[in-house]
């Protein structure tokens, strides 16, 4: 359906709106670098939660028995479907592309303003697979 980019300044509040609306959700990452071709880092793993951290510059992914950083992040994209988010693309400086796909798509609305600064997600988690 749509893409939506969301800015850095709002990388942290967007993340924490979508951990609030996780519910046990399940994730796959999935890095796509020219180097090493297409690799599935996780798949099918619980996911805990997704945070950015301005002063080290590192959004982390927490999936039950896996961390996973993402160093120097300069692009933060978000894709979704009539269902819900479907997945988050992030690329960093060194145009590693790092796709975390949400395996039951949250029922968080596409913003048409931050939305993620006013109010958690809670309650607006769709169906999952």
């Amino acid at each position: 359906m749509s893409d939506f980019s969301v800015d850095r300044k709002d990388w942290a509040s967007f993340l924490e709106w979508v951990t609030q609306g996780l519910a046990g959700g399940q994730a796959e990452i999935d890095v796509l670098a020219l180097d090493i071709g297409a690799q599935v880092q996780a798949r099918a793993l619980p996911l805990l939660g997704l945070a950015y951290d301005h002063k080290s510059d590192v959004i982390e992914v927490a999936l039950d028995g896996l961390g996973h950083l993402i160093h120097r992040p300069r692009e933060l994209t978000a894709h979704q479907e009539e269902d819900g988010l479907i997945s988050i693309r992030v690329i960093d400086e060194d145009d590693v592309t790092q796709i975390i796909k949400l395996t039951g798509p949250l029922n968080l609305p596409v913003p048409t303003k931050p939305e993620w600064r006013r109010e958690p997600a809670k309650g607006k988690v769709g169906k999952h697979a």
